[in-house]
């Protein structure tokens, strides 16, 4: 008995060079791989040419993308980001997100040219377009700035092309590459994106802003007596009354830190006013200067947030240099920008009154850190920062609430923001043991004033009678004052809460709101098991 095998199949025969129909995945990863390298030799381009100084940062598609995608971010998107991940952990959390999206597009791309490369490539180049847009959105970018995104979409295109166009299966259409091809153009091109990412981030692009920093001495200031100060920094564990800039809370817009020398820096005052002023770094700091200890708020700062802090300003009153512009009859508000194009809205009154508003180059002893707005900031005591303090400002149009929308008034935010009254625990943490335990914390009402800070225990029968706290003596109404109230504790599990009471007599308000659209209020509480 005998059986019949059939002959093995034989192969279609191939032409040189043509392997299998390249698969979806591998098609994906072309595209993935052409936008990874389109996006890493614009960055290196970008980098290269902002250290030479020739064109600016919004050069960088990741960070004009990045900004433009805070300029449309809807405002409980951004306070989101700003409550749960603070600073710089939403900009790392929009960038990783950014990433992730270019894959996404890159995926689509590969896929599309998989099967018509004129149509992917043509995907390709709309979304180097819409790199193009946000890039010149960005206030100091001119036609020059879309250079390097031009050569690097050259560069990715052209590499798609490469790896897509010369190999097709008869009578398919649908491309081909054998496993080698494959491999030697993800390869390559990857290696080659990864060494231009890693070269971009190698070079300073913001060595002409450190020398510009380095080379900076603070004049001589007026500086404020502390006569009678006392703090209450020997308390283990509560806020230092000045804090150090390095841990000084950082809110901002600013998804790449702008760099700004000081030899490029300008400061134009123009809208409502008699004469138009133009100044330099130079002439601004040649100006009478004054040295004065100033708590700044964040508006979005929850009840016992730590987005405050209290420095030394070394800088020049703005009413000054507004009284010289001359502002005209029917002027509110004086809305600022930063290099960037990014507005904020102050009340004139503000900036005119007997309070030390200043355009300040100093910060605790040393010139602006950058993330703090190196070289010139504005610094407004008594006002949340969203309406007063713009970091690296440029221009200040002397103007009206009712003819201007600022960044984040645009997002529902009032225009005005006095500076509630507030107040913080700092210690203890969730134990303590038993005998004197301080509760310690800071208060702040900026301009106001503190006269008192008090405590209330509940060990679960029900709150005790409000108790005065022992303050410290502040340098003036504009800085937070520390608190210290010395409890007999004995074992058992409390809540412990405080309240601020300004120095016109009013207590901080108790009923709980949200930050949006003036601030937070309500007490700050604590739980605490004390033990034996």
């Amino acid at each position: 008995m005998s059986t019949d095998t059939a002959p093995p199949a034989t192969p279609a025969p191939t032409t040189p060079g043509q392997g299998r129909p390249l698969g979806r995945g591998r098609a994906a990863l072309l595209g993935m791989v052409a936008v990874l390298l389109t996006v890493a030799v614009a960055e290196l381009l970008a980098a290269l040419a902002g250290w030479a100084g020739l064109l600016s940062s919004s050069a960088s598609p990741v960070g004009s993308l990045g900004g433009a995608f805070i300029d449309v971010s809807p405002g409980s998107l951004v306070e989101w980001a700003k409550q749960n991940l603070g600073a710089p952990g939403d900009k790392v959390a929009l960038g990783i997100g950014m990433g992730l999206t270019l894959l996404l597009a890159g995926a689509l791309i590969g896929l599309v040219a998989r099967v018509r490369l004129t149509i992917g490539l043509t995907l390709a180049v709309l979304l180097a377009v819409v790199a193009a847009v946000a890039i010149e959105s960005r206030a100091d970018a001119g036609v020059f700035e879309l250079l390097p995104l031009a050569i690097g979409a050259f560069a990715g295109c052209r590499y798609l092309w490469t790896a897509l166009r010369p190999r097709y299966s008869t009578g398919t259409g649908v491309r081909t590459a054998d496993r080698r091809q494959f491999l030697m153009f993800a390869g390559y091109g990857a290696l080659g994106a990864a060494i231009a990412g890693a070269l971009s981030r190698m070079i300073p692009s913001g060595a002409a802003t450190a020398e510009s920093r380095a080379a900076v001495t603070l004049p001589t200031a007026e500086m404020q007596s502390e006569t009678g100060v006392q703090t209450l920094n020997s308390v283990p564990g509560i806020s230092s009354y000045v804090t150090p800039n390095a841990d000084f809370y950082r809110i901002d817009t600013a998804f790449v830190l702008p760099q700004v020398p000081t030899a490029g820096w300008k400061l134009r005052i123009h809208g409502m006013v008699d004469k138009e002023i133009e100044i330099d770094f130079a002439a601004l700091a040649a100006r009478p200067m004054l040295e004065r200890m100033i708590t700044l708020t964040c508006v979005s700062n929850p009840r016992g947030g730590d987005l405050v802090g209290n420095a030394r300003w070394i800088g020049t009153r703005i009413a000054d240099l507004l009284a010289e512009a001359g502002p005209q009859a029917g002027a509110d508000c004086v809305l600022s920008a930063d290099v960037k194009g990014f507005t904020v809205s102050t009340p004139l009154e503000a900036l005119t009154d007997d309070r030390d508003s200043l355009l300040a180059i100093g910060m605790n002893g040393e010139p602006l850190p950058v993330e703090h707005g190196f070289p010139v900031r504005m610094v407004v005591p008594g006002l949340y920062g969203y309406v007063s303090a713009t970091k690296w400002v440029v221009d200040m149009e002397v103007t009206r609430f009712d003819k201007v929308m600022a960044y984040w008034t645009g997002l529902g935010w009032s225009d005005h923001g006095p500076i509630k009254t507030s107040s913080r625990i700092d210690v203890p943490g969730d134990t303590a043991a038993a005998g004197q335990v301080p509760v310690a914390g800071v208060a702040w009402a900026q301009h106001r004033g503190i006269s008192g800070v008090q405590v209330q225990i509940n060990a679960g029968d029900g709150w005790s009678a409000w108790a005065d706290a022992e303050l410290s003596r502040p340098v003036s109404t504009d800085t937070w004052v520390q608190w210290v109230y010395r409890w007999d504790a004995k074992p058992g599990d409390y809540k412990i809460h405080c309240r601020a009471i300004d120095l016109d007599g009013k207590p901080q308000i108790g009923e709980d709101s949200d930050v949006i659209p003036d601030g937070a209020t309500g007490y700050h509480q604590i739980s605490v098991t004390v033990t034996a």
